[in-house]
């Protein structure tokens, strides 16, 4: 029997600073409810007159003696503070995590050990580029930040949803920015890098070649956040109770697939609805469809440092899993949502140097700066040294230091001293030794020379970049020219877009030829010197150029979405395109075998309100055709009923709704008398796995799940089926 799991603190990640004495106890266990009986000011005092300034007469002046509008006003003049330099616009949510056995042969991380507890977690996913009002659905890199509040302290995996980098050093990461941000000097585009600028430092920085075609793949617009693989991109070292070091890269694998929308479908969601990543993850987890990952782990001896084609420290490259597989050592579940998004979602903290003993850092240049970085942003986004003590950053474990004052403190530490060593507070704090829980850094021996450079082994830009795009399937691959073409037909410079297709000879020649005809000029002949690039450490001139080394792949299935989990339709969106007279047997058995198999159906009719069945009952309409559209639906099924389809018929916006979902590469199931209403769509008398027809409700709805859980028809696009 399986053991009951504990949590890892009685303490809730959010609740109140542990108090300091019983005066303190009183204030910090008191909690804030929109339901209090009385409204008071910041103070304390009751409001008697909340809608109305104090004034010299009814018709006279304000005064400047009303405290309580002046306490309004400044409040309100302050609320804002600084977004996110990038991954300003993010969503987030509270869950747990369960290791499913321990890893003491590896590291000692105390979270890492114990089968039975859970680790609470706050994961915040984002867009890099874009600011806070900006679209989810933005072609861009996501993060996916995950704070563990262990015991031992926090620990923060600050990653992406992408396993590699543009650059190889932080010293470029402000360039990277400034380029791929609005144009400073007409601030547009936003959230977008199909501009000018970016594509110029891109086509003169051939390390970010291998990350281009990730940010061009489908990976760069996913179906869900839910729905999408993290990484911790660099290389971090695990440390084991007898201080034997391991390099590890960190993964997150979603138990439902890893997803993607359609450009197009992008675009328009883009329109319809900006926050359509943000709602989606909010409603999962009120629906109890809590989204879930597996922590994954890829593990590499210290000797083995330099046995691969690639630097373990360029995070410009991965581990390809064919070479080293990932262990998947524990799950992570999100179960709750965040009660209040500023104080939580907007006032989270991350840092990459926020470890517990088990786990170290490696020489990866990229990491070194982050390490400098989260620290200095933190300081100025949230007022001082003490946002670690707002409710969302505190560690669940008790804090002793000697640090005191400064913007916002909220403890009130009791004694005298402040300061070590001292003897008047009997040598409190005290430090502690390693077998206590002290951290240790791992004690890598470090001989070399001062230099500004980096090593040759990072200088091989291209072939990953190949192995990715080899890996992708045909209607992937297209996606990516597609993307390209749209990326660089944006760019007003004809240098900068033949620059960027020489780039793309040394990735494949048929994918720099069909990005070269669509942009209209034939294709280089190859690159050009790149101006940009550093020069390697031992200044050597001949060294200059980009190498390209032989992968010991050719392909690895592990990058390709098609090869994802397909076994599930759990928390899929079905439409149910519905009028009255719509069959109630065959809408009854329909909406019962889609919630039976964990998804969402909602009904979908002309109009609001409620539509009836051939047997004159009345069901509730979810959406109308005027409120919603089909990019916010993962298929589309159309029940019987021979009035509903008379109906639906006279209605252009069904049509098109249907339209739509093919273009869309999705699902589409009608019964047998829904036939008329297929035959007004563009893609009448077409038909592929995923437009399925039948008369038996059940036998319909089966194939219909299955063709569901393949997310969608990509065949359509590479075999020019869909309708332009």
């Amino acid at each position: 029997m399986a053991k009951k799991a504990k949590t890892s603190s009685s303490v809730k990640p959010g609740s109140p600073i542990p108090p300091t004495d019983k005066k303190q106890e009183s204030l910090a266990t008191h909690t804030v409810s929109d339901d209090q009986e009385f409204m008071t000011t910041d103070h304390g005092v009751r409001i008697n007159d909340d809608q109305n300034s104090l004034k010299a007469g009814e018709r006279g002046g304000t005064l400047l003696e009303d405290f309580i509008l002046r306490e309004k006003i400044t409040h309100f003049d302050h609320e804002r503070i600084p977004e996110r330099i990038v991954h300003a616009r993010g969503s987030a949510a509270h869950g747990f995590f369960q290791v499913y056995e321990p890893m003491a042969k590896y590291t000692k991380a105390g979270f890492l050990q114990d089968p039975s507890v859970k680790t609470p977690v706050f994961v915040r996913f984002s867009t890099v580029a874009g600011s806070r009002g900006s679209t989810d659905l933005a072609r861009d890199v996501r993060g996916f930040a995950v704070k563990f509040y262990t015991e031992e302290g926090n620990f923060d995996l600050v990653g992406n949803n992408m396993p590699v980098f543009f650059i190889q050093d932080a010293m470029k990461f402000p360039d990277l920015i400034h380029a791929v941000k609005p144009e400073p000097d007409n601030e547009m585009p936003q959230a977008a890098s199909a501009h000018d600028t970016f594509w110029d430092f891109i086509s003169l920085m051939p390390e970010s070649t291998h990350m281009i075609m990730w940010a061009m793949s489908d990976r760069a617009i996913p179906r869900s956040y839910r729905m999408m693989e993290g990484f911790g991109v660099h290389t971090f070292r695990f440390i084991n109770a007898q201080g034997k070091s391991c390099f590890v890269k960190f993964h997150w694998k979603p138990l439902l697939g890893v997803h993607a929308v359609a450009w197009d479908e992008a675009t328009i969601i883009s329109g319809k609805d900006p926050d359509f990543h943000r709602r989606d993850l909010w409603e999962a987890i009120e629906a109890g469809q809590f989204p879930e990952w597996e922590f994954g782990v890829q593990i590499v001896r210290e000797e083995d440092e330099h046995k691969y084609e690639f630097d373990l420290l360029d995070p410009t490259k991965i581990i390809p899993e064919e070479l080293v597989p990932v262990q998947r050592i524990g799950k992570l579940t999100l179960n709750r949502n965040p009660d209040n998004f500023f104080a939580e979602t907007e006032q989270v903290a991350f840092h990459v140097g926020n470890i517990v003993p088990g786990i170290d850092f490696t020489n990866d240049p990229l990491m070194q700066g982050r390490l400098f970085s989260y620290t200095d942003t933190q300081l100025i986004r949230l007022g001082g040294p003490n946002f670690h003590e707002i409710p969302i950053n505190r560690p669940i474990n008790e804090v002793h230091n000697n640090q005191r004052d400064g913007f916002m403190r909220q403890t009130i530490n009791k004694g005298k001293t402040s300061y070590s060593p001292n003897s008047l507070g009997g040598g409190c704090p005290y430090q502690a030794k390693m077998a206590e829980g002290g951290f240790t850094s791992h004690a890598e021996r470090i001989d070399a020379k001062k230099v500004r450079g980096r090593s040759r082994s990072f200088f091989d830009h291209f072939s990953q970049a190949t192995l990715f795009y080899n890996s992708q399937s045909p209607a992937e691959q297209q996606h990516i020219i597609n993307a390209l073409r749209f990326e660089l037909g944006k760019v007003t410079v004809e240098a900068i877009r033949k620059r960027m297709v020489g780039i793309l000879t040394q990735v494949d020649k048929n994918l720099a030829a069909k990005v070269a005809e669509g942009l209209g000029f034939p294709v280089p002949k190859g690159p050009e010197l790149p101006m940009n690039h550093s020069v390697p450490a031992d200044g050597n001139q001949k060294n200059f150029e980009p190498i390209k080394v032989k992968s010991s792949i050719a392909v690895s299935k592990a990058l390709s979405m098609a090869n994802t989990v397909k076994d599930n339709i759990r928390s899929r969106k079905i439409a149910v395109l519905a009028a009255d007279g719509v069959s109630a047997k065959s809408l009854d058995t329909l909406l019962k075998g889609l919630k039976a198999e964990g998804a969402t159906p909602e009904i979908i009719a002309p109009h609001g309100g409620q539509i009836q069945t051939d047997q004159g009952t009345a069901v509730p309409v979810d959406k109308s055709l005027l409120t919603t559209a089909s990019v916010f639906y993962d298929a589309v099924y159309i029940p019987g009923g021979g009035a509903s389809v008379k109906a639906l018929c006279t209605e252009a916006d069904a049509v098109h709704f249907l339209d739509q979902a093919y273009k869309h590469c999705k699902a589409i199931a009608a019964e047998h008398d829904a036939l008329p209403l297929l035959d007004l769509t563009r893609f009448a008398g077409k038909t592929d796995e995923g437009v399925l027809i039948g008369k038996d409700t059940r036998k319909l709805l089966q194939s219909f799940v299955a063709a569901v859980a393949q997310h969608r028809v990509w065949d359509r696009e590479t075999e020019r089926k869909v309708p332009a």
